[in-house]
């Protein structure tokens, strides 16, 4: 009997992002263990490579990173680089020549925001939304138009037409295909919550608070500091340098973001997947939302029943170090085993 054909997973895995690349492998691997033997698609551009170390090495713009930070940056690329290389990947193909790519039985769409017309260079990109790739079957997994709101036009409701199954990862997604399609999708979990068994074991709780983000508001980083300091642990920035940090780690390759996510007391983050982590990890944690993760942010935290740890500039001290302190709420446990649910459900139904 021939092996299967594999399934392609289409996504933003080789960006240098510690949750693009966690929900990249996270999906391919569980979705091989289930039994759907998958690769990711391995898309290449000269121009988002470039966009990606620009990103990387500047990631503060318009501020710029002195260049005595950057020693540490080359290091986290260099085990980004190490990292994608061990993913199971299709042969190479151009990204704008998806016609090149491998042929297979189905191809799923997403995680991330594969369909955010924001994005700053996969922007409006026509393959994720399946044009000119050899396949029977499309299917989107938890795919996002992250901060874009507007909607779409014809041509691009005329593409997510093309999908068998649709499914999105929050409600400002759910809300467009909803209103493009009218047909609701289906609502399914983060890929990096949704199969858990890929990401390395919890720790024993360490004596330090992870601070994830840039571009972090200033009370935000100053509360957080007082309380470190009332507590009496120490503050890791992990991926981006922090000034208020007593540890700069942000030369860590996803493989330690991850271990310092479980061996941490509690995390302080303004990311999306700095949330997904800490709820995984049973982790106290707050967060604090920029505009551009608002979106994001708002819809990860409401589907689950979180939304009192988003906080902003008016949260007392007091709530700040009750919800550092105090690890992720049984009903939040609940909310993610009914999603892991529903979301195999989806799955089984779309690849079976």
């Amino acid at each position: 009997m021939n092996d299967p054909i594999p399934l392609g997973v289409l996504t933003f895995h080789d960006s240098i992002n510690y949750g693009s690349y966690w929900q990249a492998r996270c999906l391919v691997e569980g979705l091989s263990v289930r039994g759907w033997p998958a690769v990711l698609l391995d898309h290449r551009s000269r121009h988002v490579r470039s966009a990606e170390l620009r990103s990387a090495f500047q990631p503060e713009l318009p501020a710029r990173t002195p260049r005595h930070r950057h020693p540490a940056l080359g290091r986290k690329v260099r085990a980004f680089a190490q990292a994608v290389a061990a993913l199971p990947r299709s042969p190479a193909f151009p990204l704008d020549a998806p016609h090149e790519a491998p042929a297979f039985d189905a191809v799923v769409v997403g995680s991330d925001e594969v369909w955010n017309f924001s994005h700053p260079w996969y922007s409006a990109k026509t393959l994720f939304f399946g044009d000119g790739l050899r396949t029977p079957r499309l299917v989107s997994y938890a795919a996002s138009f992250g901060n874009h709101a507007d909607g779409l036009d014809g041509g691009w409701t005329e593409r997510l037409r093309g999908f068998s199954a649709v499914s999105v990862r929050d409600e400002n997604s759910r809300r467009i295909v909803a209103d493009a399609l009218g047909r609701e999708p289906a609502m399914v979990l983060d890929p990096c919550l949704q199969f858990p068994e890929v990401l390395p074991p919890r720790g024993a709780a360490g004596d330090y608070v992870v601070l994830y983000g840039h571009g972090l508001p200033d009370w935000f980083a100053r509360r957080v500091r007082r309380w470190a300091d009332g507590a009496g642990v120490r503050i890791v920035s992990v991926g981006y340098h922090h000034p208020l940090a007593d540890e700069d780690r942000s030369d860590a390759g996803p493989i330690e973001f991850a271990a310092l996510m479980a061996g941490a007391r509690a995390v302080a983050t303004s990311f999306f997947h700095g949330t997904v982590f800490a709820l995984h990890y049973d982790k106290p944690f707050v967060a604090a939302a920029s505009p551009y993760r608002r979106i994001k942010l708002e819809g990860l935290t409401a589907s689950l029943g979180a939304e009192h740890r988003l906080i902003d500039e008016a949260t007392g001290d007091a709530e700040i170090r009750r919800l550092l302190e105090t690890p992720v709420e049984d009903a939040v446990h609940r909310a993610i085993a009914e999603g892991r649910q529903r979301s195999a459900a989806y799955l089984d139904r779309a690849l079976g």
